[in-house]
């Protein structure tokens, strides 16, 4: 019994990440409000009210794509800070899985930033918490590696590296992937040094 419904659990959790990669594409294209459950349903190949199925609706399906990758963030931050062996290394882990964020998931930074007042006010409670909980990884390692820079410097410097790395969206197709990835990084890191060097 076990064995024959894992990959049904495991086709339908596939089902899912396909149709929400599919909603943020176009939620990014054509705002939240442009976009129906049949464009949605059409975009995988079912019917609209087929999605029905997996979702409540379109407000549950923003919900669990900015709930999801909140959640995915937070805990990539946790595994590299609690994996590497000092600070600095934690902050590089850091910043590279922002940047495979900002580089692989531009429709999603795009559908954060236009759509979170969309998602009902429970879900988007969790999803700040989430945010808030991942920007403190950060400012913890910032932290052990300027000890006398104030907390509060720490984490608008982390809101502005975010700002940097989330600018994707808009220089997409500038350059490729294994150019943009550097780059992102040393402009990260300088903007880093540039907050707490006075301190």
């Amino acid at each position: 019994m076990t064995t024959a419904s894992a990959p049904s659990t495991r086709s339908r959790r596939n089902r899912r990440a396909e149709i929400l990669e599919a909603a943020a594409r176009l939620f990014a294209a054509r705002g939240f409000h442009g976009v129906s459950i049949e464009d949605i349903g059409a975009a995988v190949g079912v019917s609209g009210p087929a999605l029905y199925r997996h979702f409540d609706g379109k407000d549950a399906l923003l919900s669990e794509m900015l709930l999801d990758v909140s959640s995915r963030l937070r805990e990539s931050a946790v595994a590299v800070a609690t994996s590497s062996p000092g600070p600095r290394e934690t902050l590089d882990a850091l910043l590279n899985v922002q940047i495979t964020f900002a580089i692989e998931q531009p429709a999603l930074i795009t559908v954060h930033d236009r759509e979170l007042g969309n998602v009902p006010e429970p879900q988007r409670r969790q999803i700040r918490r989430l945010q808030r909980l991942y920007v403190e990884e950060w400012v913890t390692v910032l932290a052990e590696l300027h000890p006398s820079c104030p907390a509060a410097r720490l984490r608008a410097a982390t809101h502005a590296v975010f700002g940097l790395l989330n600018s994707t969206p808009h220089s997409a197709g500038e350059l490729p992937g294994h150019e943009m990835r550097p780059l992102l990084h040393a402009m990260a890191r300088a903007a880093i040094e540039a907050a707490v060097k006075a301190y």
